[in-house]
């Protein structure tokens, strides 16, 4: 290895005096980081071993001795004659349930439209022609009894009444109509007084107290508040270059001593 000169060694002392903040930082990396880095490739040799004397040999003892004859067993005791159960099952329902019953429908049918259906058509018909007839008759009825009595017993001496009470009734929609105009008048005179007397409070009232709070926060709140960001970001950035980016730094530089990082 070859020696660095007397120059060099004094810029490497000057320089490690003058950022002891790199120096206790390198210190902290290698305290905190190698032992992780150690306890890991312990944890994963570790593991390699389980896997390759625990893991595997016990996944072929279940695979060879466990699973496979009980996969035999269910197979030739289970499945195969649940299977033929099945299908012994499904043979008998064919024949004694389904083929029966598909014969028993379609003579069910066939009696339905060569035996029922004509007289019940016929009947239908029958009942219909008797019901329109009925209802006829009833209209009739209706129309004599009711309809008629009603239009001279009740509706013409309502036109009557409604013709000869029409004239006061206009009379009185508009007095009423007079009346609310009035009403409306005085409403609309009440509104713009009421306008008027707000107008007048918020000019010598509102007015003054907004802009007094707008000089106050103008002249007064904004810039204090300026000057407390002013303040808060020049410590930030301090903190930042000279506390936290010497720290990462050196972290990087000890990480990439060790081989941890490239």
């Amino acid at each position: 290895m070859i020696d660095s000169s007397p120059r060099d060694r004094e810029a490497d002392t000057r320089s490690v005096v003058s950022s002891p903040g790199r120096v206790a930082a390198r210190a902290v990396a290698l305290v905190v980081v190698l032992p992780f880095r150690l306890a890991w490739e312990l944890l994963v040799a570790v593991g390699g071993l389980l896997h390759r004397w625990l893991v595997t040999p016990t996944l072929w003892f279940l695979d060879r001795c466990v699973w496979r004859p009980i996969h035999w067993l269910l197979r030739h005791l289970v499945w195969i004659p649940l299977l033929w159960t099945l299908r012994a099952l499904g043979w008998l329902w064919h024949t004694l349930v389904w083929t029966p019953s598909n014969w028993m429908w379609r003579r069910l049918v066939e009696f339905w439209h060569g035996v029922l259906r004509p007289p019940l058509r016929w009947c239908g018909q029958g009942l219909a022609r008797m019901l329109r007839w009925c209802g006829r008759a009833v209209g009739w009825l209706v129309r004599v009894v009711v309809l008629v009595p009603s239009y001279y017993l009740v509706w013409v001496p309502l036109v009557w009444t409604v013709r000869a009470f029409t004239p006061p009734a206009r009379l009185l929609g508009r007095w009423l109509a007079v009346v609310a105009g009035l009403l409306a008048a005085v409403v609309v005179w009440a509104w713009r007084t009421a306008g008027r007397i707000l107008w007048w409070c918020g000019v010598w009232t509102v007015r003054p107290v907004f802009r007094a709070g707008l000089w106050v926060w103008t002249h007064l709140l904004l810039p204090v508040c300026r000057a407390v960001g002013t303040v808060w970001h020049a410590t930030v950035d301090w903190l930042r270059r000279g506390v936290l980016d010497p720290i990462g730094q050196a972290t990087r530089e000890v990480l990439v001593g060790l081989g941890l990082r490239r």
